[in-house]
């Protein structure tokens, strides 16, 4: 390696595992530091000991504008396991489905009103409307910070056909909040991100999703790049502060004692452990009250394993003109195709779990099946063969009305220390896709380092 510094990043999240990757492809020295004893951060698998089964921490999906997640993908050797199906599902109480097309022009004409009790009026309304979204999204109102995604959309006239069919649920995904404290900033900056990418590259953005598990997509892959490319990965290392000198950041102190002794360091941490590490930047105190304000939202995911099919019609299937506590089922048979043995199993991801958070699995277990039996006439005498509910209490940080402009950029007044994390500021919202862009830049920035920044190597202080 023709650069002796010591490149080091704090956390094994997706944006941490993205930075090592590409500061090792260019042949940086890396240590990695990650204060848990597995990789994955928010995006990994979970053994379900009684089964021998490994489902994952929570249901992902995946758009197909994630550009810098796809160039991770590759650099890991895993992008062969995501999945575009041709359509999607929305399902009403009682059975009623109606299948959504999610490539070219299906996907299009959904946007205009997929409800099937919607009236040519409606359909006609909900066409106008949705223009006159598009065109705000590129050209945004002066105040469309200051609404919610609800506010917004009565405001450009989306009649509520098309918002139940289509429109509260994307805005769900998307920000992981209801609509009713969403911010339509959030909302709008997503859409506008997918219509110029759609229009680069003449194709609508459309949604997929893994056909393995998150380990395999995600980390099996970073360990065969960090074994070939000399990656030092570091567990059970609790980073507690980076330390600055003259300018320069010189190592990060563990929650042993030890120093990590660093040239340059990536901190790729959630915003609600940020708190402490950047004690000694000079704008840390800014940085720490935005990662405050952003705060964070519950997401609980709930893998199902049930003794019958529930009759699915799509891989993913959105519930609609419900409670709301589910925003999507995910049938894991179709997605991997994997076998029945265990039963079959079914992922449900609430987004926005405020109040679900906060209850007792078996409670939850029990919510989830009653709505099942309400949409799926087949899920009447289920019996559930094994559950595992998984909530994540800051699952993301929260995107409601306010929050806009609170985004640090990656960038520092220090040089060698860079920020990631889809906390920071991207072109997306809370997901995998602004995890990996955050990684991009940030090591952009370390990359374009000149010369004069190199050290020699440092030992191991206390």
């Amino acid at each position: 390696m023709d650069d002796p510094r010591r490149y080091v990043v704090i956390g094994g999240g997706l944006a941490g595992l993205a930075s090592a990757v590409w500061l090792a492809e260019a042949g940086k020295r890396v240590v990695l530091l990650e204060r848990r004893g597995r990789l994955g951060g928010r995006t990994h698998s979970l053994e379900v000991a009684p089964l021998r089964d490994v489902p994952d921490n929570g249901q992902h999906v995946i758009a197909s504008g994630y550009q810098h997640l796809f160039r991770y993908l590759n650099s890991v050797g895993t992008r062969q396991y995501v999945a575009f199906p041709q359509r999607g599902a929305l399902r009403w109480p009682g059975g009623r489905v109606v299948t959504m097309g999610t490539k070219g022009f299906p996907a299009v004409r959904a946007l205009f009103g997929a409800h099937p009790d919607a009236s040519k009026a409606d359909r006609l309304r909900a066409a106008t409307a949705t223009l006159r979204l598009g065109w705000q999204c590129l050209r945004q109102p002066g105040d469309l910070a200051d609404l919610t995604t609800d506010q917004w959309l009565r405001r450009v006239g989306m009649p509520e056909t098309a918002r139940e069919a289509l429109w509260d649920w994307l805005a769900l995904g998307i920000a992981a909040e209801p609509v009713r404290q969403e911010s339509a900033k959030v909302f709008a900056d997503v859409m506008a991100t997918g219509i110029r990418l759609g229009v680069r590259h003449l194709r609508p953005v459309t949604i997929g999703y893994p056909t393995t598990d998150l380990d395999t997509l995600f980390v099996s892959g970073a360990k065969r790049v960090f074994d070939r490319q000399g990656v030092e990965v570091k567990y059970r290392a609790v980073a507690r502060r980076i330390r600055i000198e003259d300018g320069a950041v010189t190592g990060v102190v563990l929650a042993d004692g030890e120093v990590e002794p660093a040239d340059a360091v990536v901190c790729a941490v959630p915003n609600s452990y940020i708190g402490g590490l950047l004690d000694e930047l000079p704008e840390h105190d800014e940085i720490y009250s935005a990662a405050d304000k952003l705060g964070y939202t519950p997401i609980v995911s709930t893998n199902l394993y049930l003794d019958r099919p529930l009759g699915t019609r799509a891989a993913m299937e959105a519930l609609i003109g419900g409670a709301g506590v589910i925003d999507e089922v995910f049938d894991r048979q179709r997605m991997h195709g994997r076998g029945t043995l265990n039963g079959w199993l079914y992922c449900l991801t609430t987004s926005g779990a405020y109040e679900q958070i906060h209850k007792p699995h078996h409670e939850v277990v029990d919510e989830q099946m009653a709505l099942l039996r309400r949409y799926y006439p087949a899920a009447a005498e289920a019996k559930v063969l094994h559950a595992q509910v998984v909530p994540m209490p800051r699952a993301t940080f929260s995107q409601v009305v306010g929050t806009d402009g609170l985004r640090p950029g990656q960038r520092t007044s220090v040089p060698t220390l860079v920020l990631a994390g889809d906390w920071t500021r991207t072109d997306w919202s809370a997901t995998m896709e602004s995890a990996a862009q955050s990684a991009a830049k940030a090591v952009d920035l370390l990359l374009a380092l000149p010369a004069a920044h190199r050290t020699t190597d440092r030992s191991v202080t206390r």
